[in-house]
């Protein structure tokens, strides 16, 4: 908060600048996706970090690929970037995931279903999720 005739000094110094960038990096390949867009927005020197750090978005979408990997080999094959096959699929592999492990087999209809429970799949994407219901 400026008080009046305060002005703003003109070299002030970014506090996140301080930081290592090897520091900066060790912190953020512990932060999940989420967490990692939040961080993009604190300041300008950690959005060019982590917008340029392929290896950050990298080991996201890596493991994201364990329950979609039709979806993360066809965005890489399509020239998506590490970023943006984690944002494209983000929430459908969490949401996928749900499903597969058995949290929504005992709803009794639609309307007893999390708000963020649905999200767009293809067929084959419905058939596993089917089959761990059969096997269950």
């Amino acid at each position: 908060m400026l008080y009046p005739g305060k002005k703003k000094k003109e070299n002030s110094e970014n506090v996140f600048d301080l930081v290592p960038p090897e520091v900066s990096y060790r912190i953020f390949s512990e932060l999940d996706p989420h967490s990692l867009c939040s961080a993009a927005m604190t300041c300008k020197s950690w959005n060019q970090m982590i917008e340029s750090s392929d290896h950050l978005w990298r080991s996201h979408c890596l493991s994201l690929r364990d329950v979609c990997q039709k979806e993360i080999d066809d965005d890489r094959d399509n020239g998506y970037s590490w970023k943006d096959t984690v944002s494209r699929n983000y929430w459908k592999s969490k949401i996928k995931c749900a499903w597969l492990s058995g949290k929504y087999s005992n709803i009794d209809s639609s309307t007893n279903l999390p708000e963020k429970s649905m999200y767009p799949m293809d067929v084959t994407t419905w058939g596993e999720i089917l089959e761990a219901e059969l096997e269950r």
